[in-house]
């Protein structure tokens, strides 16, 4: 059935100020307590295992984001196509849409497995070397995230439709309650039981299918949500090219993130210097701070998306350019925040994580080129998430993808060959301040089309020629 715009989609109806930070803060304590799991779990592993523990986990770090960009592919276009749906009350597209995100999720995640079967082994050995004890820690972990991505993905579906359908706040408290237990499963897996890198994705796993459980299950009993049954009534195969094309800027950023770690972990290897480990230690560490640090742009990013697509749905454009401006503005000041924290306290950052003093070096070290122009990134990104949430997916696309996808590994490989492993930092601050060069003139470009197209529309309407 399809409904009217109704009084009570409070994204449609509240002052765009207190509808952003109604949606926003819950995402950004949902983002920050997951980035905690992770910055808590890497603190288990380098003070109870080791640096060789840090060196696995960074050195298997893209295929993690290889997993979250699968992940991001499914829920962010399902978010986009979910938004504009909800806001035009339309609610049989939306409980559709719902459907075939969960099939394509699970054909996505059952193919990742079937892969890790044919290769993985062989995966771990090529990244880790002549280095057996950080090979098997490398499988392991990788074994472990890949057999779980059934529920990871499927956790992301029922997150994004619980944002989009203005439950923000009660996500947020499950949220807590699920990564408290992950640390306390991950401080019992890793610390009491010593099970390592696998007690780490292990845990992981174990709580994602909690949250997925809890979202599942208290669907039906939060009144105004799409009933869990609309997943039995509507094919899982439908909708999935609409939805992949709309998701794959996000995803393509995220596997974008993996090729460059992946290009950063080469360049080292091929350097061949004797404190090669110490440094790959170090840059999982500071992958797990940029990780945690990034959380909060994305909360304010995804809020961004679900405000801007119902708004845009029920053709509010007014609305959904003010909420984009409030966004872009908290991502700058947060970026700025961020980047003077990461180039001050870089060395009191890596202490926290290891205790190694030349690991610890090394971690300010690398800071002091690869955030210099942090404070950029997060406008971009929310910029490219506003043109996912409107429909428009070949500029999410280039905003989104630019950096990670190809300025990044490119600059990186260049700067290796020319300069050297220890100068391929500097290659971080080069991409952010060209992303930013691209997000402007595609903001341009945008904005004066929509001009074009205005005064196109004024000429008609006036009967002119």
């Amino acid at each position: 059935m399809s409904l009217r715009q109704s009084p009570d989609n409070r994204f449609l109806t509240a002052p765009s100020g207190r509808i952003f930070a109604a949606t926003a803060l819950p995402m950004v304590v949902i983002m920050v307590m997951n980035g905690m799991l992770g910055i808590v779990d890497a603190v288990f592993l380098g003070h109870f295992v080791g640096a060789g523990a840090m060196a696995a986990v960074g050195i298997a770090f893209p295929v993690l984001m290889l997993t979250i960009a699968l992940s991001a592919l499914v829920s962010g276009g399902m978010s986009s196509l979910l938004a504009r749906q909800l806001g035009a009350g339309s609610s049989e597209a939306a409980a559709a849409t719902f459907a075939g995100a969960h099939g394509l999720a699970v054909m996505i995640a059952s193919s990742l497995i079937l892969i890790f079967l044919a290769g993985g082994w062989n995966f771990a050995l090529g990244v880790a070397g002549p280095d057996g004890p950080v090979a098997g820690m490398v499988w392991i972990f990788v074994a472990i995230t890949v057999f779980s991505t059934p529920v990871q993905f499927l956790l992301g579906i029922h997150a994004d439709a619980w944002r989009n359908e203005g439950r923000a706040g009660l996500m947020a408290l499950m949220s807590l309650a699920v990564t408290l237990i992950n640390i306390v499963l991950n401080y019992v897996l890793i610390v009491l039981l010593e099970l390592g890198v696998a007690g780490s994705a292990l845990g992981t796993a174990l709580a994602q299918g909690l949250g997925l459980a809890l979202l599942a299950g208290l669907r039906r009993h939060v009144a105004g949500m799409m009933p869990l049954g609309s997943l039995w009534r509507n094919r899982w195969t439908s909708g999935w090219g609409r939805m992949a094309a709309l998701g794959a800027p996000v995803n393509l950023g995220f596997v974008g993130m993996a090729l460059s770690a992946a290009s950063v972990v080469v360049a080292l290897r091929l350097a061949g210097s004797a404190d090669h480990t110490q440094t790959i230690a170090a840059y999982g560490i500071a992958t797990r701070i940029f990780g945690f640090a990034f959380l909060p742009v994305m909360a304010v990013a995804m809020a961004m998306q679900s405000i801007v697509g119902n708004n845009v749905g029920a053709r509010l454009y007014a609305r959904s350019d003010n909420v984009l401006r409030i966004a872009v503005a908290t991502a700058l000041f947060y970026g700025l925040a961020v980047e003077i924290l990461l180039l001050s306290q870089g060395t009191v950052l890596g202490a926290a994580f290891v205790t190694d003093p030349d690991v610890v070096g090394e971690v300010g070290r690398l800071f002091r080129p690869m955030a210099a122009l942090y404070l950029l990134s997060g406008p971009v990104f929310v910029l490219g998430l506003y043109f996912q949430a409107i429909g428009r997916p070949a500029r999410a696309a280039l905003l989104t993808m630019a950096k990670p996808f190809v300025l990044l590994p490119t600059l990186v490989t260049l700067i290796a060959a020319i300069w050297g492993a220890d100068a391929i930092w500097f290659a971080y601050p080069l991409a952010d301040g060209l992303t930013a060069t691209i997000g402007t003139l595609v903001l341009a470009a945008s904005l004066k089309a929509r001009g074009a197209a205005a005064g196109i529309g004024l000429k008609v309407m006036e009967g002119l020629p």
